[in-house]
């Protein structure tokens, strides 16, 4: 089970409104406008879009990056009826599009949004009662886990703790040298059904 954390605070100039692409020109950020005033007081699930036309702009800005890429016309379409959806809450978008990639890569993972729970506590203490409210046997902190992350009281719930020091791999682009940390999307299009061997290939996860 995935749980979408979109009860932490909202960050602005972070992944949650926005993501890079690789273009002829290099780089670009491809942000969703929102309502970010008084972010400092709200939870991501609080956040609204801004429609201003923004996802032609998107979707034209994608299809001119990938249009020659091996696998585009596979998922192109699906990912601009997601765009086009005129959605609310970022958490909505931004749930669509994760269940879109995990579809995409051959992934059958249930998603839950943690604004739909009553998750209680702050850093290891929020993540363990998450954990034992959704039932989970194991749970996967990042690198930086390590740093916060109280074990003992997870394995007094019986879960086990794992940790995950991510490389990123390299795999074949467009548009001239390889630039790492783009968006899912570019690794989708690039690569195809490779996807998911490919992120996996040097996801270490190992028991602290």
């Amino acid at each position: 089970m995935f749980c979408v954390f979109d009860i932490a605070q909202y960050q602005t100039k972070d992944y949650n409104n926005r993501n890079k692409i690789k273009t002829h020109n290099g780089e670009i950020w491809l942000t969703v406008p929102v309502e970010s005033k008084n972010h400092f007081s709200k939870k991501i699930s609080d956040i609204r879009i801004i429609q201003n036309g923004w996802h032609a702009k998107h979707i034209k800005s994608i299809m001119f990056a990938y249009k020659k890429a091996p696998f585009f016309e596979k998922y192109f379409d699906g990912l601009s009826n997601i765009l086009n959806k005129r959605h609310i809450f970022l958490t909505d978008l931004n749930t669509d599009i994760l269940r879109f990639m995990l579809e995409c890569l051959n992934m059958t993972v249930p998603i839950v949004k943690a604004s739909d729970y009553n998750f209680v506590g702050s850093k290891s203490d929020l993540v363990l009662d998450m954990c034992v409210k959704l039932g989970a046997a194991k749970y996967i902190f990042g690198a930086q886990g390590a740093n916060y992350a109280d074990i003992q009281a997870f394995t007094d719930q019986g879960i086990e703790v794992y940790f995950q020091n991510y490389q990123h791999p390299v795999y074949s682009q467009l548009h001239g040298a390889y630039i790492p940390f783009m968006s899912t999307l570019d690794l989708l299009f690039n690569a195809g059904p490779s996807a998911k061997n490919i992120l996996l290939s040097n996801n270490i996860v190992s028991l602290k």
